[in-house]
């Protein structure tokens, strides 16, 4: 007998709908509905929580293959948590360009000043720069908020987005002559990337 037809029975023996199972288990009822249809497994704390609850032995609820595969999958969930928040820290720390002294000021001027100071370029052009490291710090900060929640798919959304903000981040900061800017953008993407492909 497969997992979600023993916890089904179990659930059943004991006269539970899966929404009361839910709450003794503290989980969700779709966690429950999930699991007894068969579209996925409890991670290895609710695992023993089902177990303590319906006094049986987590061998009995489940095969050695299926306590693997529970493993597995919490691993790689972990990894990815990690990886997008990792990565979120890294799009926040794009904001310190607010103040370091990267940027050229004008064709005439060889000093380097933060974002703040520059007065040798055009007022859109310093705009674009703030919006550009704004919005991908403020990504960085969703993204560590965002892994307070158990929901992967807005990590992997998030992590998608930080991607592309950097990419942009290189291309406007290089299209306007700014290399150091342009360079520690590429530096925080190339980081990212080395992250990403290690886990795939």
């Amino acid at each position: 007998m497969e997992f979600n037809e023993k916890l089904q029975e179990l659930r059943k023996s004991r006269g539970l709908t899966q929404e009361e199972l839910a709450e003794k288990l503290f989980v969700s009822r779709t966690a429950v509905s999930k699991w007894e249809s068969g579209r996925g497994y409890p991670n290895i704390d609710s695992l023993k929580e089902i177990s303590r609850f319906f006094s049986v032995t987590i061998d009995e609820l489940i095969c050695t293959e299926e306590i693997l595969s529970v493993a597995e999958n919490e691993k790689k969930a972990y990894i990815n948590k990690y990886l997008s928040l990792i990565c979120s820290v890294l799009d926040i720390l794009s904001a310190i360009l607010f103040f370091i002294p990267v940027f050229g000021n004008g064709m005439n001027s060889f000093s380097a000043v933060s974002l703040f100071a520059i007065t040798g370029i055009r007022f859109w052009i310093k705009t674009v720069y703030a919006v550009v490291i704004g919005i991908t710090a403020i990504n960085g900060i969703c993204g560590v908020i965002i892994s307070n929640f158990d929901k992967p798919i807005w990590d992997k959304h998030r992590l998608v987005t930080g991607i592309v903000l950097s990419v942009i981040s290189v291309i406007v900061f290089i299209a306007s002559r700014q290399p150091y800017a342009g360079m520690f953008c590429f530096f925080l993407l190339v980081i990212k990337g080395i992250l990403l492909f290690k886990v795939k």
